[in-house]
């Protein structure tokens, strides 16, 4: 019997962002394609459809496992080993003297890696509220913003005036470790051995077939080909070893400590954080 045979059919939730393309590419056109019940939406949004069930499986940002049992997909996820490019804290003034952020509350991961670096880096503890990733609103009301994903690749950091600090490289900066950012997972039932190997597989398929991603998605989402390419060649990270697994466990034991979100009163609360 062939192994994908005896894969249970999961709904399986994954992220619409430019950096999840290699990792479903099999999924999508592959050898793994119609084996999987394949959805898109924001990480978080990911995250709480598989903690409540409507989905089976997702690729969850890594803040989402803290206090959840569940089984990872070994080898595989998104990550980086230097400047990732698509998350970028962007300030009107240096980072150690900010006071408010704005954020793009779509990945919790990214707001507490925000929050992480800014207290253990550069000694302060803003104020946080959520905002939809524009940045000339969200610096309207606060110091800084936090802009995530494809919304990020959109801004050029050589360019604008403004402050810009590159979450990755950040936090490479200050532990020497990778960042992993998310995490093919969900409740263990379902993370079996051959459910493992499709995902590796559907992996794989992306790598080999990045030239063919960068053709489609520049002209998808657009990007220029050449920054598509530097993205996922240079600045993602696909395959995770164990200096990633040191990296996550690193971020995760800091993100346990962090203190409970402090609000400006002139900001609505991050409730969704």
């Amino acid at each position: 019997m062939n192994a994908t045979n005896s894969i249970p059919r999961l709904s399986v939730c994954a992220v619409s962002y430019l950096n999840t393309v290699p990792l479903v590419w099999g999924m999508l056109h592959g050898e793994q394609k119609g084996l999987f019940d394949l959805r898109f939406q924001v990480p978080a949004e990911c995250a709480d459809m598989v903690a409540s069930g409507a989905a089976d499986m997702g690729i969850i940002p890594s803040f989402e496992l803290l206090g959840r049992d569940y089984g990872i997909v070994p080898g595989v996820g998104i990550a980086c080993r230097g400047a990732v490019r698509s998350i970028l804290l962007v300030s009107s003034r240096p980072a150690n003297q900010i006071r408010t952020l704005a954020a793009d509350a779509s990945s919790r991961t990214s707001v507490a890696l925000a929050r992480i670096i800014l207290a253990r880096r550069y000694g302060v503890e803003p104020a946080v509220a959520t905002r939809p990733p524009d940045l000339p609103g969200m610096l309207g009301e606060a110091d800084s913003a936090l802009i995530i994903g494809d919304p990020a690749l959109h801004i050029d950091p050589e360019t604008t005036p403004l402050h810009v600090y590159d979450l990755g490289r950040e936090w490479t900066d200050m532990t020497g470790l990778p960042m992993v950012f998310a995490v093919w997972a969900g409740p263990r039932e379902f993370v079996t051995p051959q459910v493992m190997a499709a995902f590796q597989d559907s992996c794989a398929c992306g790598l080999r077939n990045l030239e063919r991603i960068v053709a489609q998605e520049a002209a998808a989402r657009g990007f220029e080909p050449e920054l598509v390419r530097r993205y996922l060649a240079s600045h993602i990270v696909f395959e995770l070893g164990e200096p990633e697994r040191q990296g996550m466990e690193l971020f995760l034991r800091y993100a346990r400590q962090l203190d409970p979100l402090r609000h400006h009163p002139g900001l609505t609360p991050a409730s969704a954080l």
